[in-house]
């Protein structure tokens, strides 16, 4: 090798590096998209709320949502709780925080005494902070209107 001449690698070696950049790039995207949908996945159980044209409240401190679907099967924080097993999970709660903020969430085909008797054992359980939960009702349309733009 003569002295300021380069050593060139030979060119027809094939080239062993992989350029993971890309991968990377896709990886954190795929991320970012996973960390934004994963919140608006847990929203498992599907209720049918009543339609009330009522200001929302704002939830402040601790909350657990008490839900009842249209069967009648009963959910805290959207885990299954049998009947029986209702009261002692609310003394358990109650014991560890009784000013938490219950969201009773029933659907609007459960029987008023179902409601009624779930109000009663949170009430003897010493949790006093009850809203009933309910969606605003949707948007009127007046039929006179000149239909929107695209």
């Amino acid at each position: 090798m003569r002295i300021g001449e380069f050593e060139s690698p030979s060119a027809h070696s094939p080239m062993s590096d992989i350029n993971v950049t890309p991968l990377v790039d896709v990886m954190l995207v795929l991320l970012v998209i996973f960390l934004i949908t994963a919140p608006l996945m847990g929203q498992a159980l599907r209720l049918d709320l009543p339609s009330v044209d009522a200001p929302v409240a704002a939830v402040t401190g601790t909350s657990m949502q008490l839900s009842i679907n249209p069967q009648g099967d009963i959910f805290i924080d959207d885990k299954p709780v049998t009947t029986q097993e209702l009261p002692a999970a609310l003394a358990l709660q109650a014991s560890t925080d009784a000013s938490v903020d219950v969201q009773l969430r029933a659907d609007q085909n459960v029987p008023y005494g179902r409601v009624a008797e779930v109000m009663a054992l949170l009430q003897k359980a010493g949790l006093t902070k009850v809203a009933l939960a309910v969606q605003p009702p949707a948007p009127k349309i007046n039929p006179t209107s000149p239909a929107p733009r695209p």
